[in-house]
């Protein structure tokens, strides 16, 4: 890949709002993103925010250094200390925004992206998401030219990790934990890094774990696919080394390991709705009573696991900046996204790629199931289908189409998030992806696998006979 990321010729900085997503910014670098982009973002996050110290992280992308160090010199432009803690995970700058006492925070990656993408996620004081009047204000001053200016700030190199490793183990009891076999698979982000660090210390407290590595080491050019463990493609060896090694669990994370996923002791891959009710459950028995809150989409699981141990709960839309306005506003313990996403309270209420893999091997060292045998049991009680994608030129129309003919029928709907539908023995949700032009589809039931093929196969038909095309 080429390294020189200078303006491409014919590049046009007044456009440069349309990187920014719904809460971060995402491009094609050398199309949309180059270094006076990020130099000019760099500039505008401080300035509008008036920071004056603010954590830097990157995945190992190719064009990520270059892009730290440009966004890096627009901050600097604006007199800001930079605490850069170099290749890290999403969840290391949010640690290290904190425990800096930072004003604010920036990673660069386009996480699951493919690898001609890059981007920026921001993080605010005390590690809360930008408002939307922040993040619009950024948009609008990140297209102003940089302003001549005396102010200089500077750079200081720092490393955080092990103490990272040190807070994320405190949501466990080492003790608790029994030498398990356990397969992870970093996906050559950046994953590798932080496990091994959090490894080591549980180590130091007797706890020896017996881990096999694949795809451990950072590869700047994913040469063994985009890390996304979402895609069915990308879990085939995960799931092969579990069976292999007969390890007790398989964990796999995405580029920057925001997202954490899981696989059982067969070797299975384990839904969202499923973790998000273990993780759930987990933190219910320790906590009782506590809010939780979970997302829109496929939810029955997480409300009933509440309902059983006389939690709290409350709904948010998709995405991280609902979740954690959500979860300060309710003082919840936990939230947990389908996508992968798990959101802690007690660490400064932000998602975490580690901590939902400590918490899933304490439960498994307390208990006499397999991890299979807890995942199934969820499983067959609330049967979901995978998140389904479809690209459509008009996607508003076809969910009022929809709406009206489900609506007609007598369906419980809403548009709290995208379109949700209720039924007493099936439920969906069809919303458009806040990141990418798409529509996603989750369908959920209770306890009856052939109703969901049902009515997912009824939707679909919808969709494709609105023009939709099907991804896999």
């Amino acid at each position: 890949m080429n390294m020189h990321l200078k303006l491409a010729e014919g590049m046009d900085l007044s456009q440069i709002d349309k990187v920014f997503t719904a809460y971060d910014v995402r491009g094609l670098v050398g199309v949309d993103l180059n270094e006076a982009v990020a130099e000019r973002i760099g500039y505008a996050f401080a300035s509008e925010l008036g920071l004056r110290r603010v954590v830097v992280g990157r995945d190992c992308r190719h064009t990520s250094p270059i892009l730290a160090a440009a966004l890096a010199h627009g901050l600097m432009a604006a007199g800001v200390h930079v605490l850069d803690i170099g290749m890290a995970g999403t969840e290391e700058v949010y640690f290290a925004t904190e425990a800096l006492g930072a004003d604010g925070g920036v990673v660069v990656t386009a996480s699951h992206n493919p690898i001609e993408y890059n981007g920026f996620k921001f993080i605010g004081e005390h590690c809360r998401p930008l408002t939307e009047r922040e993040f619009d204000a950024l948009r609008r001053a990140s297209a102003h030219r940089m302003p001549a200016t005396t102010a200089r700030g500077r750079i200081s190199q720092v490393d955080m990790r092990a103490d990272y490793a040190r807070k994320v183990l405190q949501f466990v009891d080492a003790a608790n934990i029994r030498p398990l076999r356990v397969v992870v698979d970093a996906g050559n982000g950046v994953a590798g890094a932080a496990f091994d660090a959090i490894n080591r210390e549980l180590r130091a407290r007797g706890v020896e774990l017996e881990v096999m590595r694949i795809n451990h080491a950072p590869d700047p050019e994913f040469g063994n696919g985009v890390p996304n463990p979402l895609l069915a493609h990308r879990r085939a060896l995960t799931r092969r080394a579990v069976f292999a090694h007969r390890a007790d669990l398989g964990i796999a994370w995405d580029g920057d390991f925001d997202r954490c996923f899981f696989f059982d002791d067969t070797g299975k891959f384990i839904e969202g709705h499923v973790v998000v009710a273990l993780l759930t459950q987990a933190f219910l028995q320790s906590h009782p009573g506590s809010a939780i809150v979970h997302d829109s989409r496929v939810n029955w699981a997480a409300r009933d696991t509440v309902a059983r141990h006389d939690g709290r709960a409350s709904v948010s839309k998709v995405g991280h900046s609902y979740v954690k306005r959500l979860m300060h506003e309710t003082s919840a313990i936990y939230g947990g996204e389908i996508s992968g996403h798990h959101y802690f309270r007690d660490f400064m209420g932000c998602d975490s790629g580690m901590i939902p893999w400590l918490k899933v091997i304490e439960m498994l060292s307390v208990s006499a199931e397999p991890l299979s045998e807890m995942a199934g049991s969820l499983r067959a009680v609330h049967p979901a289908s995978e998140e389904i994608n479809f690209r459509i030129a008009d996607p508003a129309k076809a969910l009022t189409r929809i709406y009206q003919l489900m609506v007609s029928k007598g369906i419980k709907a809403d548009w709290f998030d995208g379109l949700s539908l209720e039924h007493k023995m099936w439920r969906l949700n069809i919303r458009a992806s806040n990141t990418e032009p798409l529509l996603r589809l989750n369908v959920e039931t209770r306890g009856d696998p052939d109703l969901l093929s049902e009515i997912e196969n009824y939707v679909s038909a919808m969709l494709f006979d609105a023009g939709a095309e099907r991804l896999c």
